[in-house]
């Protein structure tokens, strides 16, 4: 070596050695004699770096490691460089320097090349100028194809790798600013057999001026990490977006979806008929083949092209199937498709191999959905646009969405099954067909709240009267639920058994006030979580009566708000009916008033949910129904209809009750009335009088029944009671035969003895009328008995 250990050495055009000093001869063993006329490439172990042929031959300068022999045959490590020279006569030498690298540089050059992280380097114009061999493995070429390359360009420099356009735009803006640049990229290089998530850092390589001359790119496999990331994040995205609703075909769709977004390229749900019905079907061995129902699908490709169940539909699987054996375990499975897949997953329906075939499904999951030890259904995932198989941790994360989706389904199922029952009972304890009668003409409607089960207090009905007259009810318990609707049960119930008693509107509320007092004490005693104190249950009500043959409406209310009158010419006004205090409140009297209708008249009956929501105050929802019942002669059906789009939104928040009821008058000549004077021989007469108005009604076969009841009544009348009496028939739906006294005495009826003289009458109407009974009036009482028209049915 010579004095600064360096040798040096000068080669012609043809590659000969002309020149070598005496550095070269310390160096390799060999003196000028030995060298000098030869072919350099002798000295060395290999042949030439592709890099350095390209450079020579450009006659641009060229560094870099290479392998020499010694003369005594050991391997000598060089640190060459050479510097193209032109002599005089045009031709081209070669002056050439070399070193012996030190230990620490032959460490980095070491660890460059060892190194399992992809590097290369790339020079201020971005060509790649040095690769280590993990960097050969990702491309999958060596280090001459990717030398002078940019990054992500092909190997004959026409196109550029799909996936890298944003890396060569980062690596430009490192040598551009001289500032590092972190990327992240989710791509396939050359080299591998699958995408792969990497890391990349690029770094400025600097001199000491701090010009940038070249750029260092490290690339990092953060694949799993990726993974990893990408799973969490997808199972706490599935916490908000599965079972985002309490139904049960929504939480299969969002389970679907979820899947199809992250891993999967198709994705069935199937679910137990049962569990659909609301029912428990837990797997039992040898009860036959389960029924499923085809609840959601979702792929990647438009319109599910790979089903061959349409949504909706029922189907089985064959307990060797992939299903089945998954649904027999308990357990997920997965599956590579091959020919033994292909025959046991279309063993019940040979259009899934043809389906598996015609999309190139290569990868398969079978997960049960259970929850609470119950088996609710199945999802299954394929894979066929995506090129990887399923892995293992593909199934821990089917099987995560899985469970979580179970849960939300047997949530959804269990609120489905008791929302069904609770509004059952409800819808069951409301009034459907309103009776015949030619009192009223009715439409109701019940419009159940968007929250709470759905349920609450609210109830109407309609209730026959004796005399042709009708009652109308509409109530309304505080609060919500089911308790709310056991204690409206337990009032309308109340109602009825009070109306026939045909008590007056007032008396009634104060028979049904002390009602819900006894409950209130009830239900605080039996120590109910909902009602821990007197008053807790408290309800409002108004009780109408419309009399056909007056004309004449009776009304009492009990905090409720007041009903709507519509007269015939469409006209609309609000009733000014004395308040009342709420039912439960106790010790208060409750007032009635009475109104003369005209033939055609609507009365609207209603609760508070439908004029006091959150989109208006109780004044301005009362404008609004002004407006929604106004109109001449509008269809009751219609107006309901009306009514309900005018005033509620699509989720009211509270429960609402109308009932529509269009009045009718009976014509004079369905009515006779005669007055009967203090003396028995006018029974006679009043039969008679009977019988002529059975015959210009056309009802002779009601005569002979008709004089035994107006007899009977009559004689009654005028021995035990006072007068003025009066007897009167009725031809509505039934024909009804009433005699009036002003005694306030009821009769009772009584089984005579053999020997008594009375005693028999009142037995003998109640077995020839359809029923009969005793009313209170003002002024007195009325006795009343109701025969079936011949047309209609045979009198039992």
């Amino acid at each position: 070596m010579g004095e600064h250990g360096v040798a040096s050495a000068a080669v012609d055009a043809r590659g000969v050695i002309v020149a070598w000093s005496t550095g070269a001869r310390d160096l390799l063993g060999h003196g000028p004699e030995d060298v000098l006329g030869r072919p350099a490439a002798e000295l060395l172990t290999g042949p030439l770096p592709d890099s350095a042929r390209r450079r020579l031959n450009r006659r641009t300068e060229w560094r870099g490691p290479v392998d020499a022999r010694h003369r005594d045959g050991h391997r000598v490590e060089l640190e060459l460089v050479a510097h193209p020279l032109t002599d005089a006569a045009g031709e081209t030498r070669c002056f050439v320097t070399a070193t012996t690298p030190e230990p620490v540089a032959r460490l980095r050059g070491w660890a460059l090349d060892q190194l399992p992280v992809p590097i290369a380097l790339f020079d201020q114009d971005g060509l790649a100028v040095a690769t280590n061999s993990a960097m050969e493995d990702v491309m999958g070429r060596p280090e001459k194809d990717l030398l002078g390359r940019r990054v992500g360009e092909s190997v004959d420099g026409r196109r550029k790798l799909p996936g890298f356009e944003g890396l060569d735009a980062a690596v430009q803006r490192v040598l551009r600013t001289g500032e590092p640049v972190p990327y992240e990229a989710w791509l396939r290089a050359p080299g591998e057999d699958r995408e792969h998530a990497w890391l990349v850092s690029l770094s400025p390589l600097k001199d000491d001026a701090g010009a940038v001359r070249g750029m260092c790119l490290v690339a990092l496999d953060s694949t799993e990490q990726f993974l990893a990331r990408r799973r969490l994040t997808m199972v706490n995205e599935s916490g908000g977006r599965i079972g985002s609703t309490l139904d049960v075909a929504r939480t299969a769709e969002e389970l679907a979806e979820v899947c199809t977004d992250y891993f999967a390229d198709f994705v069935m749900v199937d679910l137990l008929d049962s569990v659909l019905a609301g029912e428990e079907a837990p797997l039992l061995p040898g009860a036959g083949p389960l029924l499923f129902r085809r609840t959601a699908q979702r792929s990647v490709l438009e319109g599910c092209p790979e089903a061959v169940i349409p949504v909706g539909s029922r189907h089985t699987y064959d307990e060797d199937s992939p299903p089945g054996r998954a649904l027999t375990s308990g357990r997920a499975l997965l599956y590579d498709v091959d020919d033994i897949t292909r025959r046991l997953w279309a063993a019940d329906t040979p259009a899934r191999d043809r389906s598996i075939d015609a999309h190139g499904i290569h990868s398969l999951m079978a997960v049960p959905l259970r929850a609470r030890g119950v088996t609710l259904g199945l999802s299954l995932l394929a894979r066929h646009r995506t090129p990887d198989p399923f892995t293992e941790d593909d199934l821990l994360l089917a099987e995560e969405l899985a469970a979580r989706a179970a849960v939300c389904v047997d949530n959804a199922r269990r609120y489905t099954r008791e929302h069904a029952i609770a509004l059952g009972l409800q819808r069951s304890l409301l009034r459907h067909h309103a009776p015949r009668q030619a009192a009223v003409e009715i439409a109701s409607r019940y419009q159940p709240a968007s929250s709470r089960a759905g349920i609450g207090g609210d109830w109407f009905d309609v209730i026959a009267l004796s005399g042709a007259r009708v009652a109308l009810v509409v109530g309304d318990v505080v609060g919500h639920g089911v308790q709310a609707s056991a204690t409206m049960g337990r009032l309308r119930t109340a109602v009825r058994t009070l109306a026939d008693v045909d008590l007056a509107p007032d008396e009634l509320l104060t028979q049904l006030d002390d009602i819900v007092l006894r409950l209130d004490t009830e239900t605080a005693a039996d120590g109910d979580d909902d009602a821990d104190s007197p008053g807790e249950i408290g309800a409002t009500c108004l009780y109408a009566v419309y009399d056909p043959t007056t004309q004449q409406c009776t009304m009492a209310r009990a905090g409720h708000p007041p009903p709507a009158l519509v007269a015939p010419d469409g006209e609309v006004e609000f009733l000014d009916l004395p308040t009342g205090p709420p039912l439960g409140v106790g010790g208060l009297p409750f007032e009635t008033a009475e109104f003369d209708l005209a033939e055609g008249s609507v009365l609207a009956l209603y609760t508070d949910g439908l004029v006091q929501t959150v989109d208006h105050d109780m004044d301005d929802g009362l404008t609004l129904l002004r407006e929604a019942l106004g109109g001449k002669n509008r269809p009751l059906e219609e107006t309901c209809d009306g009514v309900l789009r005018g005033l509620l939104t699509d989720r009211p928040a509270d429960d609402v009750a109308l009932l529509l009821a269009r009045t009718h008058g009976l014509a004079a000549d369905q009515v006779a009335t005669w007055d009967v004077p203090a003396d028995p021989t006018f029974v006679a007469q009043a039969r008679k009088l009977a019988c002529d108005q059975l015959a210009a009604w056309q009802l002779h076969d009601l005569s002979f029944v008709t004089e035994l009841i107006v007899s009977e009544l009559v004689t009654n009348a005028i021995r035990y009671g006072d007068a003025p009496v009066q007897l009167r028939l009725i031809r509505d739906a039934t024909l009804i035969c009433e005699v009036s006294d002003s005694s306030s005495t009821a009769p009772h009826m009584r089984r005579a003895r053999a020997f008594d003289e009375g005693g028999r009458g009142l037995l003998l109407v109640a077995q020839l009328s359809r029923r009969w009974g005793s009313r209170h009036t003002r002024t007195g009482k009325t006795i009343w008995a109701e025969q079936t028209l011949p047309d209609e049915t045979t009198v039992p």
